[in-house]
């Protein structure tokens, strides 16, 4: 694993010790703070070059072209809005994607994998356990963010999202979030429809290739602002649950990959 990514920085693989104990608090008080942390340099250069090597053909011949128009929620019977309410305004998302049984024997897969690699996740998110998925399909996808293409606002369904991101766009492709917009006990539709409609400015946070990055969604709105150049945005999903054996319905792999396994 140290060839794949910086250890002498990142010591994920000494559980318990020291240097262990300080990066998880490092992460915890990123979470606290800003509700995400990054770790610039994650990846080594050239296991991300072996990545993008890995990537880049069988994105142009084998990519799922995932495109929608949706709201914010993902879903269109809200309670408390009526159809045509501003917080429900349609958005379009578009990418290309490759699933896991795509990214076999990768250095992506073999991180993911890595049981030392869920076992600091599980540490930062206070969880007794991490397990990743039980779905030749999900678990790890990269998705490529093409010119015209963009990850529209939303909420996160789960508690975290972790992403590791393997190539900066020429232009645009920014990651932009509005922390906090709503609450368990207040739907705020009044602001994320003043987010909607470009009334709240959204906090940019700049990367570059190589950084991981863990974010907390489910109530921060955010959003992968619209490619432009040639130079495509390029980033991986690592999905990790506190069960073990998840996996898609066949429904969620058609919509999700254009395909079921």
């Amino acid at each position: 694993m140290k060839h794949i990514i910086d250890l002498d920085r990142y010591p994920l693989d000494q559980p318990g010790t020291a240097p262990w104990d300080a990066l998880v608090a490092k992460a915890r008080a990123g979470l606290a703070q800003d509700g995400l942390f990054d770790f610039a340099g994650f990846m080594r250069p050239a296991a991300l070059a072996q990545m993008l090597d890995h990537v880049r053909p069988r994105m142009a011949r084998a990519s799922f072209h995932h495109s929608r128009m949706h709201n914010i929620y993902f879903r269109d019977d809200v309670p408390g809005l009526a159809p045509d309410a501003p917080a429900l305004r349609k958005v379009e998302t578009s990418n290309h994607t490759l699933c896991h049984d795509q990214l076999r024997g990768s250095p992506l897969d073999q991180l993911y994998q890595w049981p030392d690699f869920a076992g600091f996740l599980a540490a930062v998110m206070e969880r007794p356990a991490l397990y990743v998925m039980d779905d030749p399909l999900a678990g790890v996808n990269v998705l490529e963010y093409r010119a015209g293409e963009a990850l529209n606002w939303h909420f996160d369904r789960s508690l975290f999202t972790t992403t590791l991101l393997l190539q900066e766009p020429g232009d645009g492709g920014v990651f932009e979030y509005a922390r906090d917009l709503r609450s368990p006990d207040d739907p705020n539709h009044a602001g994320v429809a003043d987010l909607l409609e470009g009334r709240i400015t959204p906090t940019r946070l700049a990367q570059s290739a190589g950084t991981l990055n863990v974010f907390l969604g489910v109530n921060t709105a955010h959003r992968v602002s619209t490619v432009r150049g040639a130079r495509s945005r390029i980033v991986a999903v690592l999905s990790h649950y506190e069960a073990p054996g998840r996996r898609f319905s066949a429904a969620e792999q058609m919509g999700f990959y254009g395909r079921v396994a």
